[in-house]
């Protein structure tokens, strides 16, 4: 474990929470139940595309204060992509981050609900943030960046051919371009908004970053495709055994679970090889990379 990034999570994880209870509406305020919600929606997990957000910013040398509106931002719209898959109509689960989900904390309604204002909450304080000291011109850059990610050619995009692709036998090829939107695209993000931060980077770095968040973000989903048989609810937080439940294609389905392991490897190593020309600068990222590797839940 890297001593130097690993002593900072608490700290980006602390960050993250007082930023988060500064944009979130108070529980207090009208209408109170949705705001508390809200607030129930967001507490736990395990912060990791904020963290890519802080660790791309390590890498860049930029101030934690440049990248504090888009790591809110990304965790946001990945806790309303949670509530709202968890709904009923979509994969229908009672259990998130070891816990209710927020449909059963609450009901359906709020829920939707809920989803729809941290969605849109996200927008707004990173075009509103004023203490980052970015330029309207960068602020509009990652609205457009994080609005890609999330919508029909990203995250949402994925989902809607996740659920109809229940019941299918997908190709690797179409398994793969799936989870490029619905997982990858959202992780992609987090290191296109550390690079809008910064106008005088050099178009090899921003490819360097792309290439490592596109090869973490596809990893991590054969990851969760090997967690869903291999983990339990208590270590995962979650329902496991999901995928196989709704008929669903997954990496150990077509390729073997020895075959999704090898390639979920060969991806975390591709991910840290991208990485060589920022020399010792880049070892945030690749503590991440192999934290996430790791990682049982």
């Amino acid at each position: 474990m890297n001593a130097s990034f690993a002593a900072r999570l608490d700290e980006y994880r602390s960050r993250l929470q007082q930023n988060l209870d500064r944009w979130l509406p108070p529980a207090s305020h009208y209408p109170a139940r949705l705001h508390e919600a809200m607030r129930y929606a967001c507490e736990g997990g395990k912060r990791l595309r904020p963290l890519l957000v802080y660790a791309a910013g390590e890498v860049l040398q930029l101030p934690p204060r440049k990248l504090d509106a888009a790591a809110c931002a990304v965790e946001l719209i990945h806790v309303y992509s949670l509530v709202h898959d968890d709904l009923p109509a979509m994969d229908d689960d009672d259990l998130r981050r070891g816990r209710p989900t927020t449909h059963k904390a609450y009901d359906e309604a709020t829920a939707i609900l809920v989803g729809d204002g941290l969605q849109t909450l996200a927008f707004q304080l990173l075009a509103a943030d004023r203490d980052s000291g970015l330029t309207a011109a960068q602020r509009l850059a990652m609205v457009e960046i994080l609005a890609e990610a999330a919508g029909s050619r990203g995250m949402v995009g994925g989902q809607a051919v996740d659920l109809a692709a229940e019941g299918q036998s997908l190709t690797l090829a179409e398994l793969e371009a799936l989870h490029i939107h619905k997982t990858g695209a959202m992780i992609l993000a987090c290191l296109r908004l550390a690079c809008a931060t910064d106008d005088t980077l050099s178009a090899e770095s921003r490819a360097a970053l792309a290439h490592y968040g596109k090869c973490i973000g596809l990893a991590f989903q054969i990851q969760d495709d090997v967690l869903d048989i291999e983990g339990n609810a208590a270590s995962l937080g979650k329902t496991a055994g999901k995928d196989e439940a709704h008929l669903k294609s997954t990496y150990p389905s077509v390729m073997g679970l020895p075959a999704a392991k090898a390639r979920a490897a060969e991806l975390f190593a591709d991910a840290a090889a991208s990485l060589a020309l920022f020399n010792d600068a880049a070892e945030p990222l690749l503590w991440l990379a192999r934290h996430i590797e790791a990682r049982q839940s």
